[in-house]
This record gives structure tokens, sequence and C-alpha cells, in this order.
């Protein structure tokens, strides 16, 4: 029979080595895995995170393993490239740092045993992911167990897949189950014993064949999400004359979807809208080397906050988060970290990294679409290479798994009638207008303009979001990293994509905080703060509560504010979310009335003198917090950029006048402002056809996008294509921007 030994526990480890030891190293480091090595280095700035070759070395007696045939060292999580030795013996080297594999080390075992894992995550042209907005945390990070079976065992080498694949087929109440088993060294008179239970452990199938069987299930109970995420479990016994040599289980879910260009996403024939958000694997001083409660808790997090799907981004999470989505309910958009930037010299890479995703995961009910890349063109959409890459992607996904669509999640100046939107079964974009660029209102009117184009592809919005820390005002703007500007954002971006029936999926970007140590921006460098929740998980934005009232039945109230207590107006803007249809806000005791709202945002307009305790109601619910008048803005509050030349509060505005904080589309549509923009910048603004920030090309799209920027922040991302702007030249420029008139509205 089959033994699984966890081999976590005290390993030695050392940056310093540079090469394998050929004994038990005595002066490294002791570590438990799972450890990353990246867990600080990786989260606080500067990009200067450890990049390179780091060792692991621990020692076993085979003494200590059960008898067996056959041991397999197994490794759930190396990044981003490994070799294995034991004993001194080069057994295995592996490419990529999200997916199972296992090496078979029967024939190198001694009665002693040194084994030595170098991990590698050093630059390189040949494994993804090399370029993206997240670190690349080294380490082994995920569990390491060894595998002790009989001679003839369930596959375990082939891309480390669990070596038996359940496909279920409905039929009107009931469910066609074909299993299909995977097996090494099979004798013959070895049969295979196959039986399906219910939730509740009762026997609803069974039979005895070889390596493929089709069962029935009768009135079959259907996965139906969040609902009702209904699971059998299906178990495969490898026996021979009566004895069971190995067994395997995998859990699954009977369910039928679709995905219709004008309905959304259809499941079991119903409609079931996805909007939900994607997920990072780190966390604050832990990296990416998390516990089961660490899953645990995200997955709860997200089901608190009414999501119905989850964008796994932007490579293969540990299997016991999958486990997990299938138990809650939710559907999950599985992807590689082909991402960015594309590598001619890497195609294979992509290739092995997908037969993992589909091998490892085929099982898996709560998975639905299978990603193919994120953001790659962002230098060329028209690359040959790149092109035929994603066609053999998506050739490989229907080959390997035809039960489930292919997707992409196009970079925002992707344009939509570019070849490469016409490979996969569905499409998504990651937009950003209104926060780095653009605003607010784009969004629904960009995919209107998709889905009028392209009416028979579905079309969804992978990403969306922006950062907030703990800064704060009453008069929130585009690129203040407040609270209250995330809440707004979102506030506006729920009701665009929520009210769009067609879209087949939406996902905020980002459910958490997550390390990106190359980012200094928001005054917290080594983060991307588009969490709704922070990284440590202590604190739930407002903009969690947005989407909590849009999309969780649970009944709650929740004042928005927290954390701005100190405001100077005499009369302050509170702001209130509830899924329950009336809300009364009480100050200092005296009710502010009682207020309706469809969209679930509930606004109130609040005396602020002294301390006022405030109280929100909303049936048997309520939140309280406080404000405090004060005579003078509270400076923590505020964000002092540590690098800008200018930040947008010290830019003197004039009522009624432009300034360095309105937006090039609204000077450009004066004479006078554009007559002043292109005598200063005309020079230094990007034309269409140049190449802008992080390769992109600028194309109408991103000229459209550009002038949703403000001048101050166009300044700063032509910054990044080594054209500087100096304190002065911007000051000048604000003071004749100061002097033109704003249209009057009309």
């Amino acid at each position: 029979m089959r033994t699984i030994l966890n081999f976590n526990a005290k390993w030695a480890f050392t940056k310093m080595a540079d090469q394998v030891p050929a004994e038990m190293p005595t002066k490294w480091d002791w570590v438990n895995l799972p450890h990353t090595w990246n867990a600080i280095d990786g989260q606080d700035g500067g990009n200067d995170y450890y990049r390179g070759t780091c060792y692991y070395a621990k020692t076993l007696d085979k003494m200590d393993l059960p008898t067996a045939d056959r041991y397999y060292l197994e490794i759930n999580g190396a990044n981003s490239s490994a070799d294995v030795y034991v004993n001194g013996k080069h057994l295995a080297h592996h490419d990529g740092g999200y997916s199972i594999w296992r090496v078979d080390i029967t024939d190198a075992l001694q009665r002693d045993n040194l084994f030595v894992i170098a991990v590698d995550n050093a630059p390189n042209d040949k494994v993804y992911p090399q370029v993206a907005d997240f670190t690349f945390y080294g380490g082994l990070y995920r569990n390491v167990n060894i595998i002790c079976v009989n001679e003839s065992h369930f596959d375990l080498e082939y891309y480390g897949g669990p070596g038996i694949a359940v496909t279920p087929q409905i039929c009107d109440n009931d469910a066609k189950i074909i299993i299909n088993t995977y097996i090494t060294n099979h004798k013959p008179g070895q049969k295979v014993a196959y039986t399906i239970t219910d939730a509740e452990g009762n026997l609803v199938a069974s039979a005895t064949a070889d390596t493929e069987v089709e069962l029935e299930i009768q009135n079959v109970h259907l996965w139906h999400g969040r609902k009702d995420p209904y699971l059998y479990t299906a178990k495969a016994e490898l026996t021979e004359n009566g004895t069971v040599l190995d067994t395997v289980c995998a859990r699954f879910g009977c369910r039928t979807y679709k995905v219709d260009p004008e309905n959304g996403f259809i499941l079991n024939g119903e409609e079931y809208p996805l909007r939900g958000v994607s997920r990072h694997q780190d966390r604050w001083g832990i990296g990416n080397a998390l516990l089961p409660e660490h899953h645990k808790e995200d997955i709860e997090l997200i089901y608190e906050v009414g999501a119905t799907t989850i964008r796994l981004a932007h490579y293969q999470h540990d299997q016991y988060f999958y486990d997990l989505c299938d138990e809650y309910g939710m559907v999950i958009w599985a992807e590689i970290p082909y991402i960015s930037q594309h590598m001619p010299t890497a195609r294979e890479n992509t290739i092995s990294q997908m037969t993992e995703l589909i091998t490892q995961n085929y099982n898996h009910t709560s998975i639905v679409v299978w990603g193919l890349s994120n953001e790659i063109t962002m230098k060329d959409d028209k690359d040959p290479d790149l092109l035929e890459n994603h066609r053999i992607l998506n050739d490989l996904c229907h080959k390997m798994d035809p039960t489930r669509p292919t997707t992409i999640a196009a970079v925002s100046p992707c344009p939509i009638d570019s070849p490469y939107i016409q490979i996969p079964d569905l499409v998504s974009y990651n937009h950003y207008f209104g926060w780095y660029g653009g605003d607010t209102t784009m969004n629904g009117p960009w995919f209107d303009n998709f889905h009028k184009r392209w009416p028979n592809i579905p079309i969804g919005c992978s990403e969306y979001g922006c950062e907030a820390l703990n800064w704060h005002t009453s008069n929130p703007v585009q690129g203040d990293y407040t609270e209250e500007y995330q809440a707004y954002y979102h506030e506006e971006l729920i009701k665009q994509l929520f009210t769009r029936k067609y879209m087949w999926a939406t996902h905020v970007w980002n459910m958490f905080d997550f390390g990106a140590d190359a980012r200094s921006e928001g005054g917290e460098n080594g983060q991307n703060h588009k969490g709704l929740v922070t990284m440590d998980r202590k604190y739930k934005k407002d903009s969690f509560y947005a989407y909590k009232a849009w999309l969780s039945d649970d009944p709650f109230v929740h004042l928005c504010g927290k954390r701005y207590v100190d405001r100077v107006e005499d009369v302050t803007k509170v702001t209130v979310y509830s899924n329950l249809p009336e809300v009364e806000l009480f100050a200092g005791g005296v009710s502010q009335g009682k207020k309706t709202a469809e969209d679930h945002f509930f606004y109130f307009d609040v005396p602020n003198a002294g301390e006022t305790i405030l109280v929100a109601v909303a049936g048997d619910c309520k939140d309280e917090s406080k404000i405090r008048k004060v005579e003078v803005f509270n400076e923590d509050y505020r964000l002092k950029e540590k690098n800008a030349i200018l930040n947008w509060f010290d830019i003197t505005e004039i009522e009624g006048h432009f300034s360095l904080n309105d937006k090039i589309g609204d000077i450009f549509a004066t004479v006078q402002g554009k007559m002043v923009m292109l005598d200063l910048m005309g020079k230094l603004l990007p034309q269409k056809g140049d190449k802008v920030m992080g390769g992109f090309e600028m194309n109408d799209a991103m000229m459209q996008m550009m002038g949703g920027f403000t001048v101050l922040r166009l300044s700063g991302m032509i910054g990044t294509m080594g054209i500087n702007l100096s304190k002065e030249d911007l000051l000048d420029l604000n003071a004749r921007l100061n002097k033109i008139k704003k249209p009057k509205k009309k």
C-alpha cells in the first residue's frame, strides 16, 4: 500500500554555497519547510531581493522508511528551477516554480542518505515568469514528501499528476462518470476496483475493470457553486489476487456550464454571474511559504465578500487551495505564468507548465477555464512567434481537456482587432481606467464597444482596481492612494461592470495586497496595494464591504471611514454600505434620517462638531465609528511620496482654472490649454507609434487613455522613458495653466 511521509522538518539551508556538499553541512542554517529566502527582502522595496541559487540539505536513514518497492521524492513547489541530488548523484532537474514534480529516488538510496536540493530563482530566458508585477520568491515553499509504493502503482511521474482522471457527463437526471487510471508496471492479472461514494460516504456505484471504466450515478446531485458545492469521491484500488497494491482517490462534482456571449456564465442551465476577485499566494513576513491555515483564512475572506469566482493568478496554486475552492463552490480561472514579456527561448516551458497545470488539476470541479497568458502583448501583439506559441497552447488545452474552454487576460492597450484576441475561446481584458489613466466612466463603454464589435466572443474583465493605504481625505482624487478614492473607484466599477449581463466574468485586482519588490509608490515600498484586504489579512478596506453589499446574502451594515477620524469640515460626508434595503444613521444619538439605495451605497451629510459617535442601523445589524472636528488637517492622513518631484497637494490650484492636477484631455479641449501644453511639452508627449514605458507602442487605445492622465501623472510616466522634467519646469507649467479658465459645464 502507498505511504506518504512528510519530509519538511529540519533542513540545512544556505545562500553561500557554490556547489553540492559531499556531506551534511554543519554551519548552514536550520529551517523547516515550507520556506522562502525572500520573505523579508521580497517585500521591502528596492527591487533588490536575492535571486540566485540556494541549497537545502537533509539526511535520512533508510531504516526510517517503511518497506516498499519504489520511493519517490515529491516536491510541491520549488521556485523557480531546481535540481535534486541524493548521495551526490544528480537525479532530476525541473523548470517551473508552481507545480508538483516527483523524482524516483529508489536506486540512489543507501543506508545513510544525504539529500540536497538546489533551488534557483535567478533571472534567465527559459523559465516563466521573468517580468511581472510581483515578487518571484525563491525556495522550497510548499510541502516535500516521500511516497512509498509497490512496484506496480498508479503513476507518479507523468507531469506530477494524481494517476486518476474523472470526467463526469450529465445525462438528464443522471451522470455518466468516465474514470481513467494510469498505472506504472501494470502486470497481467492486475485489476482496478472502482467505487464512487457520495458526500455522506454512501456507495453509489462500483465496478472492477482495467484502466478505464464508465459508471453511472442515478439522480445525480449537482455541484452548483456557492449555492450547493456537492462533491462525490472516486476511488481506484489496484489489486492482484485480492490484495490491494495501491489506492488513489479524487473528489469531483457533477455540473454543466457554458459561457454565453449575451447572458454570461450559465451553470446547470441557470444564469450564474461570475463576479469575484484575483488572488496572489503570499503574505506579509511569510512570503509564499504558506501553511494550511493561511489558505483557509484566504478562502473564508473571499467567501465572506460574496465572490462567486476567483482568478488564481498568475500561476498554479497549492493543491489544498484548489480543494478548498471545490468545497466552497468557487468558480476558478487557472493559468500559467506566461506573462508580460514573450521569450522565444521559453516556448517549451510554457508547454510543460500548461501540461502540468492540466494534468494535476483536471479533477477539480471548481476550475472552468484554462488561462493561456497575461498581458503578454506588452511589446507586440502581432509577433509571429508569440501567436504560434498561443496557438500551440490553445490546441494543447483542447486536446488534453476537451471539457473546458481557454481564455487570456489581455493588457488594456491591446487592440480589439488583434489576431491574439482570436485565439482563445473566451477573452478578458485588464483595464485600469480611473487609476493609471483615463476615467472610471470609460470602463463600461469600452466593454460595450468590444461587445458590439465581437458579439459572438464572450468578454470579461480580468483585472481592475486601484491602490489604497492608510491615507484619507474628504475630497478623494485619482492617484491619491486614499482609502476613500479606492472606495469611490470600486463603487463606480461595480455599477458599471455588474450591470452588464453579457460580461462572462469580472475579477477585482486584487483580493489581497501582495509583494512586488520593484514597486515604489503609495508611501510603502515593495507592495502592490490594490487589495481589498491588507497583506497581513488584518484589515478589510472599505471597498471590501462595497463588494459584500452587492454579492453577499449575509445581512450586514458597514460604516466607511473608520480610520478617518479627524476631519476639518463643518459638515462631512459619511458613507454606509449594506445589502439591506434601508439604513438609518445616528450621530451623537440623533437620527440623520433613513435612506434607501438600490446600489447598496448610502450617503449622509453629518454635522461635525467635537467628537461624534456614529451608529449605522440596518435591520438587526449595527456598526459604529466616530469622527472628530479639528481645525487643521491631520497630516498623518496625507501621502507624501518620498521620490516625487511634486506631490499633488503641493500644486497651486485656482478655482475655475486649470492646474497640473487636471487631465490632459480636458486641457487639450481648450485652444489656450493646447497651445500651452504643446509649447512646453509637445516634443515630449508620446505620439502614435512611439515606444513608451514597458515596451508599449502608442496606439489609438493608449492615446485615448493618455488623455485621462493628469499632467502630473503623465510627467511621472514620461519619467520612466528617461525624460525628466524638473520641479521648476512643472511649476512654470502649472503657473501658465492657472491663467486658463476651464470651460463652463453644460
